[in-house]
């Protein structure tokens, strides 16, 4: 198994553009299974349940340069874990989220580096922006001077085809460059996290730079 998963990060790795970044996703995956993909050269990793990914870390703690990222839906009762244990976090999909885990960042004295949920689409089944109250809310979110706005994130709703996903890619991408526009002392929109196994080429192509990759790389989960 630890072969052919350093068989499928370095096929993977040989397909992506310098500019694209990738994330293993390690939901349900072992510590020991991560530390292989470690050995094969991933640094960056993300979890989505808080518990789960403390125990790995704790496994891990002699591979000190791992970064972690944070990729599921963030409840406020876990946002101060989150921040504890995360260097970076997905997922601030609302304005409440978003200052209450500014507030948590000045007790706590860090800076984490955080991506903007949005909904291109709309979609009851994922959290996140839509465009218009993300526009209204950048003047507030642009005071969270402890948090460090690096882009957006965004997950399309499930059914799409290929060119709906590309379109949502593109409007994402799209998003991002009109809001950097607007020159906000403490928002930048450097990063975009878009594409998962199933649709990362199509992220590549609208321009993503970081692609979360999970079950191409470790197969199915059970």
């Amino acid at each position: 198994m630890i072969d052919t998963i350093h068989e499928r990060i370095h096929a993977i790795r040989s397909k992506l553009p310098e500019s694209v970044h990738l994330l293993a996703i390690t939901k349900t995956v072992t510590s020991e299974v991560i530390r292989s993909a470690y050995n094969a050269g991933i640094r960056d990793f993300g979890e989505n349940r808080i518990q789960e990914a403390i125990k790995k870390q704790n496994a891990l703690q002699d591979l000190t340069d791992i970064t972690w990222h944070f990729i599921g839906h963030l409840q406020s009762n876990k946002a101060k874990k989150a921040l504890q244990c995360f260097s970076w976090i997905h997922s601030v999909d609302n304005l409440k989220l978003a200052e209450h885990l500014h507030k948590l960042a000045v007790k706590l004295k860090v800076s984490p580096l955080v991506l903007l949920q949005v909904k291109i689409l709309p979609d009851p089944t994922k959290s996140g922006w839509h465009i218009p109250q993300l526009m209204a809310d950048l003047p507030t979110l642009n005071n969270f001077k402890n948090l460090k706005i690096q882009g957006l994130m965004t997950i399309p709703p499930q059914g799409l085809n290929e060119t709906q996903t590309l379109e949502i890619f593109n409007r994402t991408r799209e998003l991002a460059v009109e809001i950097q526009s607007q020159n906000w002392s403490h928002i930048q929109m450097k990063n975009l996290s878009m594409g998962m196994s199933g649709d990362y080429h199509l992220a590549i192509q609208a321009g993503t730079t970081m692609v979360r990759l999970g079950t191409i790389l470790f197969g199915e989960r059970s």
